[in-house]
């Protein structure tokens, strides 16, 4: 199935890891120009090398502490130019009310919540100037799914999801599109700590973590690749008349029992 991504401009925000990286690599095999965005320097060539390497073709990649304006401002001649942008940076800490400091709270919402928006300001006037563009924004099924243990990104996630509602429905006015993924839980770094300390808590051994995976739907948790497939059939031709939705890709777990 030809995607028609050949030589189209993409930017990914978290683009050196996990669902950003797996995104990368498949746009990249679709023939688009991609540049990725990561907070760090080293991981930004980690991710560089690994791109060129494994997919034989160059990239761009750039360090930009998205958390603040200095760094999406960076970012904003590259935004004003994408035919596509992955909004997908954004790692929000666990813990109810009380759990998480101000400043915490506040941090982790100007990463990924005003992040998204920020960005989405720049690339969207532009790409409704020229008539088309499509955002994909990275969410998260606790938008769908709220935890109080997961308090601060149930709120945020439920912000974005709103926000990409409202946003694609007015892009389409001018042949732009907006719509969003909220992924469960996916077989990341970040996953993978996460359910280490669980299985250390529950077995008093961490490297049974993936037993902690089995109550997923299908026995796992997603791959990022398989988070990244989706992402890039949204932002295809082949998706031209989704805007203003966001796809939960949970494997059906909200509608399970227990």
């Amino acid at each position: 199935m030809d995607l028609h991504l050949t030589g189209k401009s993409v930017l990914i925000t978290g683009g050196t890891r996990g669902i950003g990286l797996a995104c990368a690599k498949a746009f990249v095999s679709e023939g688009a120009k991609v540049t990725v965005a990561g907070s760090t320097q080293a991981s930004v060539e980690e991710a560089r090398h690994e791109l060129r390497d494994k997919e034989g073709i160059g990239v761009t990649a750039l360090c930009a502490d998205l958390s603040g304006p200095e760094g999406r401002q960076a970012l904003a001649e590259h935004l004003r130019g994408a035919d596509i942008l992955v909004n997908n940076a954004g790692a929000i800490p666990g813990g109810g009310l009380t759990a998480l400091s101000d400043d915490q709270w506040r941090n982790a919402w100007d990463l990924k919540v005003h992040g998204y928006i920020d960005t989405t300001r720049h690339a969207l006037p532009e790409m409704m100037a020229r008539g088309w563009g499509v955002i994909v924004n990275v969410i998260g099924i606790a938008a769908r799914m709220p935890r109080y243990d997961y308090l601060c990104g149930s709120v945020g996630n439920a912000a974005l999801s709103t926000f990409t509602r409202a946003v694609g429905a007015f892009a389409t006015t001018r042949g732009v599109r907006v719509v969003g993924v909220n992924p469960g839980p996916t077989k990341t770094d970040r996953l993978i700590s996460l359910y280490k300390t669980r299985a250390l808590q529950k077995f008093g051994d961490e490297s049974r973590w993936d037993e902690m995976l089995q109550h997923l739907p299908f026995g796992r948790a997603a791959r990022p690749e398989e988070i990244a497939d989706l992402v890039v059939y949204l932002a295809s031709d082949r998706a031209s008349y989704l805007s203003g939705v966001v796809v939960d890709a949970d494997g059906g777990a909200q509608y399970r029992d227990g």
